[in-house]
């Protein structure tokens, strides 16, 4: 067998040389100099390298910063998560949760990520009861104590498929619940759990029933997880459009429409509120401050790079949730800028060269930033000075797939967070870990094994942790 595995090796090698000097014996032979001409090209000698991100900048602590301490809030306690981002501002800087960080239970609510779905909705909580979106539209009500399921209710229309089950549009099928919808996320206030639904609907159920109290339609999917303030709900549409429903009615109260881009990242972002301002996030990079009460725009900020070098870059998402503290915007664009904005005016304050899905942490005097790359930041609030970086990938990445030892692919775990809970930074990854890390330094102190695979960050409430996993599990951490 190791005789067959270097043949076929050196098979393999032979193949792709001759396709490469194919290819450049077919550039000669090309007319009117469409091949090219040959040229001396730069090689890189032994011991040389060419970097392909010679062009991107790179985050350097500051050496002002190097051994300065810091201010951190000491723990609150969370007694309502009732959106996203634990309050309306999205901004929640020190909890009481999971002080002994071991799981309490686990429970099995629903459909997980599928072909078809995606588990993506945030963890919201209030009066008792934990609420979770499943990969299947199915809202489920949980007993925040005890793990016991007390009501579900699936929000996805009872219409008849046209045509069957072929590509997802039901060629073949008789019939059934419309399916392929995704994302959307849930809301809790004034006793009603409101329900975002890729299946262009926005709901408002009974908290403590799940009783339908009201539903109306969308003109396209609803992809943000929403955001409950006073008499209305907010939330992103798939057109970059943010819509404020009247909480009694469902009635439409305003739209604003941003730049279209189609082109966005799998997570349920919500938007900010804080006073008559909320801060609506767009995957065209656009960060808009509107009139709570009437949707007119205040000032745009639009969060992208100049320079990029990837096409992946182009996407210029903004997934996770705008965070208001202390009278500025931060926001994170996947394209790669970090921003701190006044919320009055939207003048940045400081921007840095990140390229994340996450929301930022400011707590204190500093900023906590995840990105796309596994890499933990600690910024200075004031200045957008760098402390440090740590990459929370080390002893993490490995090799997978591939051919006898070729064409295999480098994986990286993907994190979700972060939280600061009880003197830990928690986040959660797609290796199925909670990861609590030294908020001061940064280093990994405890993990947890969740079982299944986490892009969901955890929620706070009455001092428990709560992660929703991609196989649909929903885990208490004391």
């Amino acid at each position: 067998m190791p005789a067959l595995n270097r043949m076929l090796k050196i098979a393999l090698v032979g193949g792709v040389a001759l396709s490469v000097a194919s290819c450049a014996a077919q550039r000669a032979m090309l007319p009117f100099g469409l091949g090219g001409k040959e040229e001396n090209t730069a090689i890189a000698t032994e011991g040389q390298r060419i970097s392909v991100l010679e062009f991107e900048q790179q985050l350097a602590p500051s050496a002002a910063l190097s051994g300065r301490d810091f201010f951190l809030p000491g723990p609150q306690a969370a007694t309502a998560w009732p959106v996203p981002g634990g309050t309306i501002e999205n901004s929640v800087e020190h909890v009481i949760a999971a002080p002994e960080f071991a799981v309490a239970w686990k429970r099995d609510i629903g459909a997980g990520s599928s072909k078809t779905s995606q588990v993506m909705a945030p963890i919201v909580a209030d009066g008792g009861k934990v609420f979770v979106l499943d990969g299947d539209s199915t809202v489920t009500a949980v007993d925040s104590g005890s793990g016991e399921i007390l009501w579900k209710h699936n929000v996805k229309p009872d219409e008849r498929e046209r045509g069957g089950g072929i590509l997802g549009f039901g060629i073949g099928r008789g019939g059934g619940q419309v399916s392929g919808g995704f994302g959307g996320g849930v809301a809790v206030g004034g006793g009603k759990v409101f329900v975002a639904s890729g299946y262009r609907t926005m709901s408002a159920l009974d908290a403590a029933t799940g009783a339908v109290l009201w539903t109306v339609r969308t003109d396209v999917p609803l992809h943000g997880a929403p955001t409950v303030a006073g008499a209305r709900v907010f939330v992103v549409d798939i057109d970059n459009q943010i819509i404020a429903f009247d909480t009694a009615t469902g009635q439409q109260s305003w739209s604003y429409r941003g730049i279209a881009e189609p082109a966005r990242i799998m997570r349920a972002s919500s938007p900010a509120v804080s006073g008559d301002t909320v801060i609506a996030p767009f995957s065209s990079g656009e960060v808009v401050a509107l009139r709570a009460s009437n949707g007119q725009a205040v000032w745009n900020q639009v969060l992208s790079r100049s320079s990029r070098t990837s096409a992946l870059s182009e996407i210029r998402d903004i997934a996770g949730r705008p965070v208001i503290s202390r009278g500025f915007v931060y926001a994170v664009s996947h394209s790669g800028m970090m921003q701190a904005m006044d919320i009055r005016s939207g003048q940045p304050k400081w921007s840095l060269p990140v390229a994340g899905v996450n929301a930022p942490l400011p707590a204190g005097d500093v900023v906590y930033v995840v990105s796309k790359s596994g890499e933990l930041t600690l910024v200075n609030r004031d200045t957008g000075g760098v402390y440090w970086t740590k990459d929370l990938n080390v002893g993490r990445v490995r090799q997978e797939g591939g051919l006898f030892g070729f064409f295999d692919r480098t994986v990286r775990p993907e994190w979700s967070g972060p939280i600061l809970a009880s003197n830990r930074l928690v986040l959660v990854n797609s290796d199925g870990e909670a990861v609590a890390f030294d908020p001061k330094t940064g280093l990994q102190t405890a993990s947890i094994n969740l079982g299944s695979a986490a892009y969901v960050a955890p929620a706070a409430y009455n001092g428990a942790l709560y992660v929703l996993t991609d196989r649909g599990e929903l885990v208490s951490i004391r």
